[in-house]
């Protein structure tokens, strides 16, 4: 089989590098804009703890089930990919879901 080899491309007004939270907190915010029904509503915030960082994933109340999905199955998606992606970075996050006062 062939080698698989990484190429890096910067193309002229792409997204900036992103590393450590910023790059999950984006993540957690793209993937939460594509679940709802109202993506300007969807906020993340992070909170910083000794060990960790919470993201607390904020939607309006009419998504709060597209996000959370049957039996909490899409929530449990979303905190596994999160968590792979903190992993990957050594970091342990948590993700959150809050419904917008």
């Amino acid at each position: 089989m062939g080698e698989i080899r990484r190429t890096e491309t910067k193309e002229p007004g792409g997204y900036p590098e992103l590393k450590g939270v910023d790059l999950m907190r984006e993540l957690l915010e793209v993937v939460a804009r594509a679940l709802v029904n109202n993506p300007d509503a969807v906020q993340v915030n992070e909170v910083h703890g000794e060990t960790s960082v919470i993201l607390e994933l904020k939607v309006a109340p009419d998504d709060m089930g597209k996000v959370i999905g049957k039996q909490g199955r899409i929530a449990k998606a979303i905190r596994t990919v999160i968590r792979a992606a903190a992993a990957r970075d050594g970091r342990r996050v948590m993700v959150e879901i809050v419904e917008h006062s």
